[in-house]
């Protein structure tokens, strides 16, 4: 007995030794790696520092006993891979090594990183052939080789990846006809800037003009329509399908546009008159006779004639420099009009002025100290309120570079406009996650936003995004109509039930996401006979139909090594945007799968759960 114990325990001792011994092999592999190839940044690993804490690019195993990611983009490698170095790391599934200056040949040994899910050796010199067996790499989803220097053909053993998601063999030297490739997954595909010869196989055909363009190929498949949609998914028809619509069709047509015009009338003599209260508001200064403090404290004597500021406020000035000052209407919303009001000291703050508020003072007064408590660097903060009976009036900080939706709209194709980078769309997809995370986390984890869109977003001076608007939700009247954008935020089970849930904060969410990935607004109007779209019903049609390159926004196409990135997020959106509630993510986890995307200001950053606010981000590390 006391033989097999030993024995056991023995056993015990040998495993935790091997466990050891394979992070500590693994390290070795990288200090190997690193010692061996020249670079022009500095890294932070040496034998003193945990691999799987301390040293910048490597993510171990949960229970660290591996190496599983090396992410080491633009630390100005040259020359070739060094042998039996890398290709030690036995468990490594992610390895991206792009933005580099490494040349030589693809490394004959990464065929031992059999674990290997995303390669992504892009943005170098390497050349010479591609792998003529793929085979080791069976579990890869995400393979970029572009932008190197690559020759001869693409092998057909690409078809043994049959998990692959993205493949991007663009701007290099290929030449030979396109294998018929079998990748029932593959979601993006890049083989353009090549000297590709032939037609392209009929498994491909499903993917964009864009995936094969400057290639010498055959024209049974045209490539000279540059159409940014697929022909099932264009928003105009072609001729011929205008020569099928009957003349029933037509005249209902006409009919519709006919009572689409009434409406729009209607709809028009409806805004006018209710804009006469606030039209003294579009430009110049608060009207005396609507506004003044007198009458609105004459509808209540329990109201203050004073603006309610919040701790750590810096602005001075009372509600009657509030109502002297220029004002300019920003937009109309669900819960109010916000408008930018310029005091007579040059202070810029912006006002929102709630309408159908239903609920009382105390409980009004008791929302705003809960919200005014809420201080995090992507939650836009309440720094002042004002109640009476007649005028109930939020006071938050002006972000200059304006909203979301205006930066990812407004003068689409006009020549003086500039489009929201991919790194832009990024932080503001990361800032956001982490400001409504931080507002879930709050009032003991039940806190709801229940209006987040792009209007509702702003940019702050590092360009993440921050959330705005919070706690309006629960004091209007339920019975205010929605407008018909805010509609395509709105999650399914709204429809029945009418109160917002974390739940359908992320759906809202998703619909963000889904925003700044198509460019398109959450409902909007396309084709002939005005056919309105749903975007989340949209995106996921085009997926399905693996179309999927196609929804992205064709501002994204002019910025390079992106598509794995954008893939990403796409599935992310998608999670958010299930129709059952109970499937979707909690934006705590979502936080998680954003800075995954791309690492950010990881470093030396209070937890999102632990209601502390973050530091200024710091600079950017990208994966």
């Amino acid at each position: 007995m006391i033989r097999k114990s030993v024995l056991l325990v023995v056993f015990a001792l040998w495993l935790s030794a091997f466990a050891t011994g394979s992070l500590v092999d693994d390290r070795q592999a990288l200090l190997d790696f690193i010692i061996a190839i020249p670079h022009s940044r500095g890294l932070n690993w040496s034998l003193s520092t945990s691999a799987c804490s301390g040293w910048f690019g490597v993510t171990c195993s949960p229970d660290g006993s591996r190496v599983v990611s090396v992410r080491l983009p633009g630390i100005g490698f040259s020359g070739p891979v060094p042998p039996n170095t890398l290709s030690r790391l036995s468990a490594l599934q992610i390895l991206s090594l792009r933005s580099n200056n490494l040349t030589g040949s693809f490394p004959e040994d990464f065929a031992n990183l059999t674990s290997l899910t995303g390669l992504h050796l892009q943005l170098n010199s390497l050349s010479g052939p591609l792998p003529t067996d793929f085979s080791p790499w069976k579990n890869l989803t995400a393979l970029d080789l572009s932008f190197n220097e690559f020759n001869g053909s693409i092998p057909g053993t690409v078809s043994n990846l049959t998990k692959l998601a993205t493949l991007n063999l663009s701007n290099n030297s290929l030449s030979g006809e396109i294998p018929d490739l079998q990748l029932p997954n593959l979601l993006f595909l890049n083989l353009s800037n090549n000297h590709l010869n032939g037609s392209i196989p009929k498994s491909l055909q499903r993917f964009p003009n864009s995936s094969f363009y400057h290639n010498t190929l055959a024209s049974t498949y045209s490539l000279t329509s540059a159409s940014p949609l697929p022909p099932a998914l264009s928003p105009f028809p072609s001729s011929t399908t205008l020569r099928k619509l009957n003349a029933s069709l037509i005249l209902w047509t006409i009919v519709g546009g006919c009572c689409l015009a009434f409406l729009i009338l209607a709809l028009l003599l409806y805004f006018c008159c209710s804009k006469r209260r606030d039209q003294k508001l579009v430009s110049g200064k608060w009207s005396k006779e609507d506004y003044s403090p007198e009458k609105a404290v004459s509808g209540s004597h329990e109201a203050n004639n004073h603006l309610v500021f919040f701790e750590g406020c810096t602005f001075i000035f009372d509600l009657e420099d509030l109502l002297r000052s220029s004002a300019e209407a920003l937009g109309k919303g669900t819960y109010g009009t916000t408008y930018k009001a310029v005091l007579e000291d040059a202070t810029i703050v912006v006002v929102k002025r709630l309408k159908e508020v239903g609920v009382g003072k105390k409980e009004f007064e008791q929302q705003m100290e809960m919200v005014g408590r809420i201080k995090h660097e992507n939650v836009v903060g309440l720094q002042a309120y004002y109640y009476s009976k007649d005028e109930k009036l939020m006071v938050y900080d002006y972000f200059s570079q304006g909203s979301v939706s205006s930066l990812l709209h407004a003068n689409r194709g006009g020549q003086d406009r500039i489009p929201l980078t991919w790194e832009t769309r990024l932080k503001i997809s990361l800032g956001a996650a982490r400001g409504i995370a931080h507002i879930h986390n709050k009032n003991n984890g039940k806190l709801v936003h229940g209006n987040i869109k792009s209007s509702n977003v702003f940019l702050n001076s590092q360009q993440y995004g921050c959330i705005s608007d919070l706690g309006l939700s629960s004091l209007v009247n339920s019975i205010v109509r929605t407008a018909p954008r805010m509609a395509g935020y709105r999650a399914p089970e709204l429809v029945d039930t009418r109160k917002a849930t974390q739940a359908s904060d992320v759906y809202s969410f998703g619909v963000l996401l889904l925003e700044l990935l198509t460019g398109k607004s959450p409902i909007h109007v396309r084709g002939v006979g005005d056919e309105v779209v749903h975007l989340v019903r949209w995106v996921q049609s085009v997926v399905r139909e693996e179309w999927t390159a196609e929804v992205f926004d064709v501002e994204l196409l002019r910025c390079p090594n992106i598509e794995e990135e954008m893939v990403e997020m796409l599935q992310i959106a998608m999670n958010c945007v299930t129709r059952n509630p109970e499937l979707r993510p909690k934006m705590a986890e979502l936080v998680r799968m954003v800075e995954g995307v791309r690492r950010f200001d990881n470093e030396n950053r209070p937890s999102t759960e632990s209601g502390s606010t973050a530091s200024t981000p710091g600079q950017q590390i990208e994966a």
